[in-house]
């Protein structure tokens, strides 16, 4: 061509390279092809005017949705839009590939795009090539479609920073993959490295602790929020000539460099790098960019519930006591587990005092609700009662002054919880190391349990009030008993009892089956009872309550070891096998139907049913004498011993009365006068025994698989 001559036309060098042009604009929802684009368009090729969906029915469905998707993206990197569309005939068939190229541009007060731009055709590429990995295909867009899912669920699903890190490093995107990627955050004007991938630790010390105004992309992309992507080493070279020289020995042919926006705030970048050439075309920025998106969320939330379990597991260690060196002569364990729902502490609490007089107090409680205010009432209360119990009250006046205090600060005038007052339940244990007393007193908890020496399992029946908080003049009646060597004693919340659906009966039964088949110390035995109700099996003995909410869990183990043995040894050479003691006070009548049930507990695995119910029948009997007879209080002594036949139960009933008792021959009519005679009709034996002040009336029976009940007494 002469210089002399004019140029050609722009469509007349379109027209000869067969080239296509279009115009689309949103707003109005029409796109204008010239002759050439309306023939590769399968149309006549005379220029024309198509509405959108003339022009969808001309497409491939997926092409359509990926133009839609690679619009924006391009308009946001102000980059070219290219993609590759499959031309469809009347039939569903696909009758050429062409590609488009536009550089689309959006109205802010029209909110629509408008799109001016090209269309050729090309040939499909060779599968395994790679003009093959930059095109859209068919398969293409199938593989990566799949490469998102799986991406998001397993980022949805990490829990922390350095999970989301492990799933982002373990990512293979279909056609292209990093080989190494460095997750940026940012700190005040400073850039940080969270995590990295593929990467020595030491490799990566130049671009640590970078300020924000620096020559790097990673720092160019937090303070632009647009993406970087650079396609070539002397690209790279040419637009941050500073960096260059530390970048330049990874031998990274490509790099993506996407920010990490969550929330609307760009939170860091992510770079990813290619040891071989990437052309980042518009569906490969598209899968990076929604990578990065997703990424971003991931490490916000990880971030959030990083944050979240420091602060509750700050706030729990805060709360809950050390136990420090222990009691001299015993074994204590202690246990806490939250629900793992929502706030990691709530209103159980467990705490061991010393107390001026040389003993220790073990308390377990519960504030009611798990929330906020729960955490805070049950730190204000257990903090209260420890300062109860070092001025040296006994346990009925401990709690009697913490039920006070709850009341007061839970229903004072102008409190904005008062329309919500709330309670707490507690056991505290007095215990003296040298004897293995215990002075127990409950605030409506349940009581507490003890595995004897043979490992058999019973409530241990104690005296209680209502819950703290209910009533500021409630009064907290104490019951004493001994923890025998080799006995342990089990105090807890309820949703040790409860969780799983359980309700009290059924989740006494699943403890008491560990307690009684458990082999080890304390501090294995409190692991064996969280992991009955928290473990993997949990779920194959759920109760009938299993939509019910679960509740946090608190526990204390105190084990009296025998001499030479721990509390876990079971005794094979047991001349006493289980021995209780209870009292029943003349103002605690009502405290006959615990020592019934207490008997009942004592022989729950006795040969003979009704065995069984002649004792409890025996026991009322005698136990309601002392109480309509004298004028004192009735000291209960059941005991199971190994003879050589087999098992006896002794029970002894002592009273500090002087009358005696003997045999009367009451009349159809009479309302007493009868326990004698039910117990020498009962017992293979009984008597009588007097003592220095007062007597004590026993029985014996002899365990047995078939009994006449009306068997002679001795």
């Amino acid at each position: 061509m002469r210089t002399s001559e004019p140029l050609p036309s722009v469509g007349d060098v379109l027209a000869a390279l067969a080239t296509g042009v279009w115009h689309w604009d949103t707003a109005t929802g029409l796109v204008t092809v010239d002759a050439e684009a309306a023939r590769l368009l399968g149309l006549p090729a005379e220029q024309t005017t198509l509405t959108e969906g003339q022009t969808r029915a001309r497409l491939h469905p997926e092409d359509w949705n990926e133009i839609t998707g690679v619009v924006p993206l391009a308009v946001d990197e102000g980059t070219l839009a290219e993609v590759r569309i499959r031309i469809m005939d009347e039939r569903g068939q696909v009758v050429r590939i062409v590609r488009s190229r536009s550089k689309p541009s959006f109205h802010p007060e029209r909110r629509a795009y408008r799109l001016i731009g090209t269309l050729q055709e090309v040939t499909e590429p060779v599968p395994g090539t790679a003009a093959a990995r930059s095109a859209v295909t068919g398969d293409w867009r199938r593989s990566r479609e799949a490469f998102l899912l799986d991406a998001g669920r397993a980022l949805a699903e990490a829990r922390s920073t350095a999970e989301v890190l492990r799933v982002a490093g373990g990512l293979s995107m279909p056609g292209f993959s990093p080989d190494g990627f460095v997750v940026f955050g940012v700190e005040g004007d400073w850039l940080t490295i969270i995590g990295h991938h593929g990467h020595q630790p030491g490799d990566i010390r130049p671009f640590s602790d970078m300020p924000l105004a620096a020559d790097y992309p990673a720092a160019e992309v937090v303070r632009t929020g647009r993406a970087v992507y650079l396609s070539s080493p002397q690209q790279y070279e040419s637009s941050y000539p500073a960096t260059w020289p530390h970048v330049r020995p990874f031998g990274r042919r490509s790099w993506a460099f996407l920010p990490l926006t969550a929330a609307g705030r760009t939170m860091g970048a992510w770079m990813a790098a290619f040891t071989y050439h990437v052309a980042f075309t518009p569906d490969e920025r598209a899968v990076l960019t929604t990578v990065a998106r997703m990424l971003a969320q991931a490490l916000s939330r990880a971030g959030a519930e990083e944050t979240e379990r420091e602060l509750t597991e700050g706030l729990q260690r805060s709360m809950l006591p050390s136990l420090g060196p222990g009691i001299p002569g015993m074994r204590v364990a202690a246990r806490y587990i939250p629900t793992g729902g929502g706030l990691q502490v709530g209103g159980d609490w467990y705490d061991m005092i010393p107390l001026p007089s040389g003993r220790f107090a073990l308390v377990v409680g519960d504030v009611q609700g798990h929330d906020v205010r729960a955490a805070g009432l049950m730190g204000q209360l257990r903090i209260a009662l420890r300062a109860y119990a070092s001025e040296g009250h006994r346990p009925d006046a401990v709690l009697s002054r913490a039920s006070r205090f709850l009341h007061g600060i839970t229903h004072e005038s102008g409190d904005e919880h008062q329309s919500d007052p709330r309670f707490a339940t507690c056991v505290y244990v007095e215990a003296d190391p040298a004897t293995g007393m215990l002075e127990c007193a409950r605030a409506g908890h349940p009581d507490p349990a003890i595995r004897m020496a043979d490992g058999t399992v019973m409530m241990r029946p104690t005296a209680g009030g209502l819950p703290l908080g209910v009533d500021p003049d409630a009064d907290y009646p104490t019951t004493r008993f001994a923890l025998e060597p080799g006995e342990t004693m089990l105090l807890c919340t309820d949703g040790l009892i409860e969780t799983g659906g359980h309700d009290m009966a059924s989740g006494w039964q699943r403890l008491r089956a560990v307690l009684e088949g458990h082999d080890g110390d304390e501090e294995k035995l409190a692991d064996a009872l969280v992991q009955a109700v928290h473990g993997p099996s949990s779920h194959h003995t759920t109760g009938p309550l299993a939509d019910r909410r679960e509740d946090d869990i608190a526990l204390m183990l105190l084990c009296r070891p025998r001499e030479g043995r721990g509390c876990s040894d079971t005794m094979t050479e047991r001349p006493t096998v289980r021995r209780t003691l209870l009292s029943v006070a003349q103002d605690e009548p009502e405290r006959i139907a615990e020592a019934r049930q207490h008997l009942r507990e004592l022989l729950h695995d006795w040969a003979c049913a009704e065995q069984i119910d002649s004792a409890v029948l025996l026991v009322s009997e005698m136990v309601t004498n002392v109480l309509v007879h004298t004028d004192t209080d009735a000291l209960l002594l059941a005991e199971v011993a190994e003879g050589t036949s087999g098992r006896r139960l002794r029970v002894e009933v002592t009273d500090a009365g002087d009358d005696l008792p003997h045999t009367r021959r009451p009349g159809e009519l009479a309302s007493s006068g009868r326990g004698l005679i039910l117990i020498g009709l009962l017992a293979d034996a009984w008597g009588v025994v007097p003592r220095g002040r007062g007597k004590s009336i026993w029985f014996e029976l002899d365990e047995s698989d078939d009994r006449d009940p009306t068997g002679a007494g001795g």
